[in-house]
């Protein structure tokens, strides 16, 4: 199926370990782990759930130095770059960088004096870690504070880049950046005025988006607005949920503008009253059958006959269901009509055979 191509900003590329960020590298999905850090068994198997989910980099908290000193087993525990989030306690820093972390996460905001920003920074920068600037609506800092959603957006990006500059300044040479608030307008309206003013890549995401489906909404508006928009080198769907809904929903973003190969694509009709088949409870089958499927074509599943035999032979593998039996389409052709009770059956063999043969190629 075609779709437009996605013109990505020129920006900066840095290294976050072996994962390249920016500079036309793939964009990345990101998630951040919820277990307690300081429980490094824990958080390398919610680790290891996000890595097979899809996810490309991985933050955690760091809230003390229990927490700080189990970096070094979960860095050593997997292959995804750990980045640690930091926040009021400037010494943890120290400690998280010994640890060997890829990245670290700081926001201006909630560190304080920037001279111990500078400290940071220059440790940072003498062990070649990448650093984001990461800018939320909620933490920013007091002199910062405006009102209104384009004087409060021009406020996330003016503290961003000046942390940036910053960084720059005390020699870090891995810097991206991220401008978050809780709501779509000022979240675009912020990252649309980093853009105009830096290369440094971006980390794009709506902040403290909310529950799976309302989070959910909001996350692909904010992220694929600007993804569409080419701004954008990776990204994280903040939601109230299990982090590996966070990757689902992320990879399915990146996969809807055609920026990520995320696997089969069900296309399915939105159901009314030509419906003569069960297509709700078909596609979500259909879906769960595909979850960990990586390689790309596409799936109709279809209830009538005015767009069903169309969308069915246009998709690799379709189905044109009605109530006196239903048409499957394989690359096109129909190969042959099935029964009611023998609809799934039949798509999911098909589609099961057609995964399999494409993972071998």
């Amino acid at each position: 199926m075609g779709m437009f191509a996605v013109e990505r900003r020129k920006t900066k590329q840095i290294m976050l370990g072996d994962v390249p960020v920016g500079g036309g590298a793939p964009v990345t999905v990101q998630s951040m782990t919820n277990t307690d850090t300081g429980d490094a068994t824990a958080t390398l198997a919610q680790i290891l759930e996000l890595e097979q989910a899809g996810c490309q980099i991985v933050r955690v908290a760091v809230p003390d130095a229990r927490a700080a000193e189990a970096l070094g087993a979960i860095i050593a525990g997997t292959a995804l770059p750990v980045v640690a989030d930091l926040h009021f306690d400037w010494k943890l820093a120290f400690l998280v960088l010994e640890q060997g972390v890829q990245g670290i996460r700081i926001n201006p905001g909630t560190i304080g004096k920037k001279q111990r920003v500078r400290e940071i920074a220059r440790e940072a920068a003498t062990r070649g870690v990448a650093v984001r600037v990461g800018v939320n609506a909620g933490s920013l800092e007091r002199s910062k504070h405006a009102r209104g959603t384009r004087a409060e957006a021009s406020a996330l990006a003016e503290s961003a880049l000046e942390g940036a500059a910053l960084m720059q300044a005390a020699g870090v040479e891995n810097i991206k950046i991220s401008v978050k608030a809780s709501d779509v307008t000022r979240t675009i309206e912020a990252y649309r005025l980093v853009s105009e003013q830096t290369d440094w890549p971006l980390h794009v995401g709506v902040t403290e988006a909310g529950t799976l489906w309302s989070g959910t909404v909001k996350s692909a508006v904010g992220i694929g607005a600007l993804l569409a928009e080419g701004i954008g080198d990776t990204i994280r769907v903040s939601l109230t949920a299990s982090p590996v809904e966070e990757v689902r929903v992320g990879r399915k973003i990146l996969g809807s503008l055609g920026l990520a190969v995320t696997g089969p694509e069900v296309v399915s009709c939105p159901t009314c009253a030509r419906t003569e088949i069960d297509v709700i409870g078909l596609a979500m089958k259909v879906e769960q059958a595909l979850e960990h499927v990586r390689v790309p074509f596409t799936v109709a599943v279809m209830g009538c006959v005015v767009n069903g035999p169309g969308e069915a032979r246009e998709a690799d593998i379709g189905l044109a269901g009605g109530r006196e039996g239903s048409m499957l389409f394989v690359k096109g052709e129909m190969v042959r009509r099935v029964g009611t009770d023998e609809m799934l059956d039949a798509l999911l063999a098909e589609v099961l055979k057609m995964a399999a043969s494409e993972e071998q190629k």
